[in-house]
């Protein structure tokens, strides 16, 4: 009897070793913490954004990217007053020169990632041939963006004091939140004319391009780029920067008309 009890004693000892073991091996893997990036990118980048979050997110399934569309200068100061922002995309160099001024980005991350063209767009069935008859009586609204707040505005406000219009057209001017704005008082007929960048031009409906602004009459178009100091996924957030840089990146920006800059 004492051999018996002895010999179940062992069996049950060993059964629960087993199991013990089994339960081991069968623990889960922690779960990995989803990383949610917010980029702030100018107004004109809206036609890139599905693609370029479809394949980051294909190449990275922890993270997941929500862009946070406006003009260059409303994202500007969204960040200077703390808004949860991973990186900046913006289409002119003075809104990313002021948060650096004012130390809210990592310098060692900027980089001028893209390049654009200026046009003017009217209706298709418009008869307008070109700047110059922004100034006829058939044109009674012309619509730009904000030229204090919109980089394509005051890209906008150089090429027509350039062509030394600016000020003919005062009255006539409309203007718009951002340059997806101004494309859409065109589309609609709010407004004869508008001046945007060619990437708009190429997404719009109803419209056409009369004409690109002279060479010279404008500073370069340059969006530049980099990751927000206070992030908190600074690696991710370089991880994407890196991914707006490579081939896959490159090819949906050109198909929608960007100059990639090397």
């Amino acid at each position: 009897m004492k051999k018996v009890f002895v010999l179940l004693t062992l069996i049950l000892f060993v059964v629960a070793a087993v199991a013990g073991c089994g339960s081991a091996k069968e623990q889960p893997k922690a779960n990995v913490e989803p990383v949610n990036l917010t980029i702030s990118a100018a107004a004109s980048l809206q036609d890139t954004t599905g693609e370029l979050k479809e394949i980051f997110e294909k190449q990275h399934p922890d993270v997941t990217i929500t862009f946070n569309l406006a003009s260059s200068g409303a994202l500007q100061k969204q960040i200077e007053e703390g808004a949860p922002t991973d990186l900046f995309i913006s289409a002119g160099k003075s809104q990313m020169d002021a948060l650096a001024g004012k130390g809210l980005i990592v310098d060692a991350s900027r980089k001028d990632l893209l390049g654009n063209d200026l046009v003017l767009i009217a209706g298709k069935d418009s008869k307008l041939t070109g700047f110059e008859g922004l100034t006829d009586i058939s044109v009674n609204k012309i619509s730009i963006g904000t030229p204090e707040t919109v980089p394509a505005g005051k890209y906008a406000q150089e090429a027509l004091t350039t062509l030394k219009l600016w000020d003919q057209l005062q009255s006539k001017l409309v203007l718009a939140k951002d340059v997806r704005q101004v494309l859409t008082y065109v589309e609609t007929g709010n407004v004869d004319a508008g001046v945007v960048y060619r990437t708009d031009a190429i997404a719009g409906k109803d419209i056409k391009i009369i004409t690109a602004a002279p060479e010279g009459s404008y500073k370069p178009i340059v969006y530049p780029m980099a990751v927000i100091k206070s992030t908190k996924h600074p690696k991710e957030a370089e991880a994407f920067a890196a991914f707006l840089q490579s081939d896959d990146a490159v090819k949906v920006f050109g198909k929608y008309g960007f100059k990639v800059l090397k």
